[in-house]
Order: structure tokens, then C-alpha cells, then sequence
């Protein structure tokens, strides 16, 4: 069955000659009568310039926009002014083509970094893209795939709110960590929202979405999520903030798992629960320790109930805990009691750990504090994959 789509919006992609492999590398989202909007960039201190103008471009047109012009294969970042340029030609030539203020046009890159973005070739590309966008669930398919790098699949989500639609699409497989993942994200919806509702419902989903997931423990320098809504529906999601806030949270908490799943390498995927610390700050900061720890990975590549690498993990957090009050579950089997070994079916561990997914508990105390993390393990593929990605 194919993805909803949300009326209000055009979609289109095509072949820039950006990537190698000579794969779709452009596409664009449009809105013909303009959307409200709210977005979330990366957080890694080395910015992009693709984030660093679409922030000023949300910004500036106060949450207004006509479209996302996307580009995959080059990240356009540490690419000085000439980057920064190249983003701002990006955006020029595609409000031209619409009719639009330049502001009001958002752009976003993706690949490697360190490369000079060949701008030309996207604005040779662009009129054509503009002249095939159509609201057909194709049109939207074919963006996914566009935006996609070290991707194995397209990331799609859906959910319902009242009579409106919200449909999703993301990119991410690699640089993958909490406060927003090598991830690109575009959530849509046709009912109608202001752009502090729409900031208020994107930082709720995505702090309880992508920035719960880890795979290597790498932010990227692009990160960027968008929420834009139309308005085509009627619907107005002020009558049920509540609810339109869960059916973003959905769609993003789908589009997380995705990304985990297609995790570069990866051959399980682990929810990870820490609970019983101080405070939520506290149990987070240990579940991500966990969650990046090299050793822990390897362990759940070979699907060995080491829960030793665990508990360390958990020690060197920076976080105060007792040791004699630590508990470990892998699969719903405990085996780590009071900070020591207990009995436990080692065979039946593993069994477990050799499933596609399964869930790893560690309660460090009696504290209110709780976190959850979606993580994978490391596995030879991920360095296969990484060791000759600009070569």
C-alpha cells in the first residue's frame, strides 16, 4: 500500500550528475500556496551551509515556506563561501522559478564533506525537476530514493490526525547519534498549524525519536529535520495539540526505527532502557555511554552476553551510581545482580542476542531517572563500508 499523501505539496526528483554512481541526486518538496514550517538543525559546532542558511531562512521568513531543494552526494560543508554561496544560488534560482521570496526556500545537502558542491549542475537540473513536481505518492517515492547515500532502503512513515494526513520521509544509515542524527528528515502534513505549534510538536517528536537513537556514536555536520504544513485539509491541529503532537511523534518514531534498522553494518537492533538513576539527564548520559561503547557493539555483533562490557560501559558514564546496586536483563533475562555475576542460561542469552532485535535493561539504583536508546551493534561491514567512503 503506498504512503499518504498530503495535499498542499508538489514533489519531484531527478539526476544532477552529483553522484558517482549517476543515481537520482536532487529532488525538491513544494508548496504552491506556501506552508507554515519549523525545523531543527545539527548541533556539531562545524555546520554545514545548507544548515547554517536554512536556519536563516526559517528565521527570516518567520516560519514560511514554498519548498525544500534537497541534494544528495555532497554535504557542502567545510566548503568556506564558496559552500555558502553555492547554497544561496541553490535557493535564488529556485525561488525564481517559483515566484518566491528566496527565504522562503530551504535547502539541504547530504554525502561528503570537505568537497566543493559543483552548483552548476544543480542549477542546470533544477527547471526540469521544477516543471515534473506532482502530488502523486510516485513523485514523493521518488524523493526518498533520491535522498538517499549509504542508504539500502527509503524511509517512509505515515499517521492520521482527525481528517488530515502526516507523512514522513528520511534519510540516515551512518553518522548517527543522539541531538539529531547523518540524517535528513521531512515531515508533512495537510492540516493547517502555526509555526510555534509546529516547534513546539517537531521538538517533542524528535526529542522522543532521533534523539534516542545511536549507531556510531557520530553527529553529523548536516542534520536537518523540517515540519511543514499546509493547511490544505481544514483541519486545524490547535483544536487537538495533544494529538497532533503524538501523530508527528509517530511518524518520527517510525522513520528513528527505520533508520537504526538500515544502520550502516548493522545486524541487531537494541532498545536499550537505563532506569532507576537520579535523575533522567543522569540515566540518558549512561545510556549513551553504553550505547556508543566499542566493546559492547562487538558484543552484540557476536551475540555474546558479555555483560560485563555493560556494566563498565555504565562506570565510566561521569555519572555517580553504585555498583552493588546495578541489575542487567538481556532479552528479559537477568544476568547481573547487585553489580555480580548471577546464574543465568548463557545459550538461551544468546539465542536471543542472534534475533533481528531484542531489549537490554540496566538499572543502576532506585532513582527516578529513566532513558531509552535505539542502538545496533558494529560489525565489519560498518568499517567496509567507511574505510573507502571518498575513495
Amino acid at each position: 500500500m503506498s504512503t499518504p499523501v498530503p495535499a498542499g505539496f508538489l514533489f519531484a526528483s531527478g539526476t544532477a550528475g552529483i553522484k558517482a554512481s549517476g543515481k537520482p541526486d536532487l529532488a525538491v518538496i513544494e508548496a504552491p500556496q506556501g506552508a507554515t514550517a519549523a525545523a531543527m538543525f545539527t548541533r556539531n559546532r562545524v555546520a554545514a551551509a545548507p544548515v547554517v542558511l536554512g536556519r536563516r531562512h526559517v528565521a527570516e521568513s518567520r516560519g514560511r515556506l514554498r519548498a525544500v531543494v534537497i541534494n544528495a552526494g555532497n554535504a557542502n560543508c567545510a566548503t568556506g563561501e564558496a559552500g555558502l554561496d553555492a547554497a544561496r544560488r541553490t535557493c535564488v534560482e529556485f525561488a525564481r522559478l517559483l515566484g518566491a521570496p528566496v527565504e522562503h526556500v530551504l535547502p539541504s545537502s547530504t554525502g561528503i564533506i570537505g568537497v566543493p558542491l559543483p552548483v552548476e549542475k544543480l542549477l542546470r537540473a533544477l527547471p526540469g525537476v521544477h516543471d515534473q513536481c506532482n502530488n502523486s505518492a510516485a513523485a514523493l517515492d521518488s524523493v526518498a530514493h533520491a535522498i538517499m547515500t549509504t542508504d539500502t532502503r527509503p524511509k517512509m512513515a505515515s499517521a492520521s490526525f482527525c481528517s488530515a494526513h502526516v507523512t514522513g520521509i528520511a534519510k540516515g544509515a551512518g553518522m548517527i547519534h543522539p541531538d539529531m542524527a547523518t540524517m535528513l528528515v521531512y515531515v508533512l502534513t495537510d492540516a493547517a498549524a502555526s509555526p510555534a505549534l509546529l516547534r513546539r510538536a517537531l521538538r517533542t517528536a524528535v526529542n522522543e525519536s532521533f534523539n534516542c537513537i545511536s549507531i556510531d556514536g557520530d553527529t553529523s555536520t548536516n542534520d536537518t529535520a523540517v515540519l511543514m504544513a499546509s493547511g490544505a485539509a481544514g483541519v486545524n491541529a490547535s483544536q487537538d495539540e495533544r494529538g497532533f503532537t503524538a501523530a508527528i511523534t509517530d511518524v518520527c518514531a517510525s522513520l528513528a526505527d527505520q533508520i537504526v534498522a538500515d544502520g550502516e553494518g548493522v545486524q541487531h537492533r537494541v532498545t536499550l532502557r537505563v532506569d532507576g538513576a537520579a535523575n533522567h539527564a543522569a540515566a540518558a548520559r549512561i545510556a549513551r555511554t553504553v550505547a556508543q561503547s566499542l566493546l559492547v557493539k562487538t558484543a552484540w555483533a557476536g551475540a555474546d552476553p558479555n555483560w560485563g562490557r555493560l556494566l563498565a560501559a555504565a562506570g565510566r558514564a561521569g555519572v555517580a551510581i553504585d555498583p552493588g546496586a546495578v541489575d542487567i536483563w538481556i532479552a528479559g533475562q537477568r544476568v547481573c545482580a547487585g553489580g555480580a555475576s548471577v546464574a543465568f542460561d548463557a545459550d538461551r542469552a544468546h539465542r536471543a542476542m542472534s534475533e533481528p532485535a531484542y531489549e537490554i535493561r540496566v538499572r543502576v539504583g532506585a532513582g527516578p531517572g529513566t532513558s531509552r536508546v535505539l542502538t545496533g551493534d558494529l560489525t565489519a561491514e560498518y568499517v567496509h563500508i567507511n574505510a573507502d567512503y571518498s575513495t
